[in-house]
Order: structure tokens, then sequence, then C-alpha cells
């Protein structure tokens, strides 16, 4: 899987690890994101049944400068949640900074592995319950054989975070790529191409549709790295929905939730035209997919949690009384702030403004969650304040589904 472009790659990433990040900042902040947050492993991936006692054996693989790894690993030592994190990649630079970040947090729960996806099968590692590989099948010389690899150490009944390019959304990139190709030949030293790079930013005519694109900000943001992996990179694939979701099937893998889910439902986008929703209704689930993708036309990426087809995940009840509901991270009484008087809940997916419509009686059901409290205790406090008990038990499911569907509200596990 290795060849003279995959060698540039290696160089890049040492030149310019990925993405730019200083240790110094974890003293200030957690970088907080999809894939790999522990309340969403737990919920997309093992649908919030397996059980916290249960050691978590993860995987996280191309894990560049530690975005992934830091978050995971700092969210388990918060947890008290027993299992380690396995921080895989061919980077020492990039290491270098990984490790001087989970040094800097003091985290004693990561093991630390210099090598590629495709050195998986012989090394000795696994098997895995959960695998995160975000930003990585897409800058490989075999996406396939890459996920082959990470699939030959995943757990039984295990799953994965994955993210990869998405063409729509990266609009301009390739014509940038196209034009650095030209002016700044991959053969080149990584100096001299970023150089021929930052020139060319300053130039790019006001035509250009990378100017228009506000999908990503890795080339004004994301400093040297951020520049030079978007349009430097020596190798860089996009995947419609449809070609991920072939590219999963070709190993035995499926989609288990897209992130956001509300974002790939065509009915987000067609609430206007009932006839349209109810052709929409009829496709499968990856042509609906597809078609929000289509529709909206601004996804960069797809993340996405993923299982092996065979094994489906079979998700916890929402509605029995034993279920706790936990928020991903905004409390629900800060959530609520944002409520309209008409009871949507704005959302933006990239810039597209979607709205949420919840019931009246979500702002205090929304409150009572804390991630402690099960649905019967939920209930019961809000019964004891007037609350009818049939009035409570449809809104909460009303509220559920919808902020499910935005990834706000998840179950938590059993201990």
């Amino acid at each position: 899987m290795t060849d003279s472009t995959d060698a540039r790659l290696a160089a890049q990433y040492e030149a310019y690890p990925y993405p730019a990040r200083d240790p110094k900042e974890e003293a200030k902040r957690l970088i907080i994101g999809s894939p790999s947050h522990l309340r969403e492993i737990d919920y997309w991936v093992f649908g919030a049944t397996r059980p916290r006692a249960t050691p978590l054996n993860a995987l996280v693989a191309g894990g560049g400068t530690g975005d992934g790894t830091i978050m995971l690993a700092t969210q388990m030592a918060r947890a008290e949640r027993p299992g380690r994190v396995t921080y895989l990649d061919r980077s020492r630079a990039a290491m270098k900074i990984a490790r001087t970040r989970a040094k800097a947090r003091g985290l004693t729960n990561i093991d630390w592995v210099e090598g590629s996806i495709p050195d998986l099968p012989r090394l000795g590692l696994g098997p895995f319950d959960y695998i995160d590989c975000c930003g990585v099948l897409h800058h490989l010389p075999d996406p396939q054989a890459g996920l082959a690899a990470l699939v030959s150490v995943l757990a039984p009944d295990g799953g994965m975070g994955l993210m990869v390019y998405a063409p729509h959304g990266r609009t301009g990139v390739y014509m940038v790529q196209e034009a650095m190709s030209l002016l700044a030949p991959p053969d080149q030293a990584p100096a001299a191409r970023l150089d021929v790079a930052k020139r060319v930013m300053k130039h790019l005519p006001d035509s250009n549709w990378l100017r228009f694109n506000r999908n990503f900000s890795d080339h004004v943001t994301g400093g040297e790295a951020g520049l030079y992996d978007l349009l430097l990179n020596p190798r860089d694939r996009a995947f419609t929905v449809s070609a991920f979701a072939a590219l999963l099937a070709s190993e035995g893998m499926a989609v288990s939730a897209f992130m956001e889910p509300m974002r790939y439902d065509p009915a987000t986008w067609l609430q206007a035209d009932p006839k349209l929703r109810a052709r929409a209704a009829e496709l499968d689930a990856t042509q609906q997919a597809a078609l929000a993708e289509a529709l909206t036309a601004n996804m960069s990426v797809h993340i996405a949690y993923c299982r092996r087809a065979a094994e489906p995940v079979t998700r916890a009840d929402p509605l029995l009384d034993t279920a706790v509901p936990i928020m991903r991270e905004v409390p629900g009484a800060e959530l609520v702030k944002s409520i309209r008087p008409d009871g949507g809940l704005p959302f933006l997916f990239d810039g597209l403004r979607a709205v949420v419509r919840l019931p009246p009686e979500a702002p205090a059901i929304l409150q009572a969650v804390d991630g402690v409290r099960t649905l019967g205790q939920i209930a019961a406090l809000l019964t004891g304040r007037g609350m009818a008990e049939a009035k409570f038990r449809r809104a909460w499911a009303e509220t559920f589904a919808a902020m499910q569907a935005v990834n706000r509200i998840l179950l938590a596990p059993p201990p």
C-alpha cells in the first residue's frame, strides 16, 4: 500500500504535523468533536446497552497530533471508565505533540504505537471494541485495503467512528489543488510548496469557488499545517454518501448513524412539500442520505458510526422508566435558552439553518435531564409539579426523537 505519493504524504506530516496544536492549550480547553466522544460511542455504537464497568479497548488509527486520542482518554479518565486508548501513527513529529498533550493532562490510559494502518494485521494489537479513523482513509493508496486492516482488529460486536471527505462541500478545493500541482509540483520540498501556496492565496481571483466556500477554514485559521493539508496534500479523495456506503459494504461494514442524523434526513430539507417528502420516504436509508447530500450540497466531510452489517446495533428503549437520558455536552438548562416562543430550536449545519420542533413541555423536560435521573424519576418530578402523566409521556417521546436526531440527547449506558 505504499508508493511515491505515500512517501510524500509521510514527509508532509513530519514537516507539518496535523492539525496544528500547542500542548500549552491543554490547560485552557479540551477539544470536543465527533467521532469518538465517549457518550456518542456508548449510544451510537453500543446502543446504551454495554455496561460502563466493561473495559473499553479503543484504537485511534492515524492519531495525528492527538485530538481524538486526548478527548476520548480524558473523558474515560474523568468518568473513571476502565480500558485503554491505543494511539497509532507513523509520524514521529505528530506523536511527539500528542504525547506532550497527554502528559500535560496527566493521562495514563494511552498506549503509544508508531506504525501505519496497513501494519495492523501484523502488529499484534487488539482486538479493539472501538476504532477511530478520522481523516485517514481518503489519503491511503488503497482505502479498501486500509478499511480491511481496521476490520481485522475489530472485536465482535465492536464499532468504528469514521470521517472521510465529501465532495460537494469541498467545492473549490480541487480546483486550487490543480493550480498548486502546476505551480508547486509535489516532488518539490514541502517548504517550497508551502511558500507558493501562501502566495497563491494572496492573489486568488475573486471568481475562485474557494473564496465562496465557508464549510471549512483550515486555509484561513489552520496555520501552515492546515493550509498544506487542504491545498497541497499529495493524495486527497472525496466520497459521496453512496461511495462511502459502497466502501463500507466491501468489508462487511455499514453505517449505524451519520452525524448528525437530522442533517442526512431529506425530510429536513423538504418540509414545505409533502409530495416530495413522501417520495423521499420510499428510498432506502443510503439513498435518503445521498439525497440529503445532493440537496444541501454543503457537506465537506461525512462522519459516521459504523458496525458490521451482520451485527446491527440494538439501542436501549428511551421510553422505559429505567432509561437514563443524558445531554451530549450542552446542559438542558442552557439549551432551553435557545428555544423560540413557537417551540422551534434552530440549528446551523455549515451555515444551513434547520429548526427542530419541540412540544411546549420540552423546556421543563430538558432542564430535568442531568444524566443521573432515570426517565421514571424525571416523570415523578414533573408530574409532581403538575404535568399530567400522559402529557409528559407524549412530550418526552417527541423531545427525545427530535433531540436525538441532532445528537444533543442520548442515553447513558447501564452500570
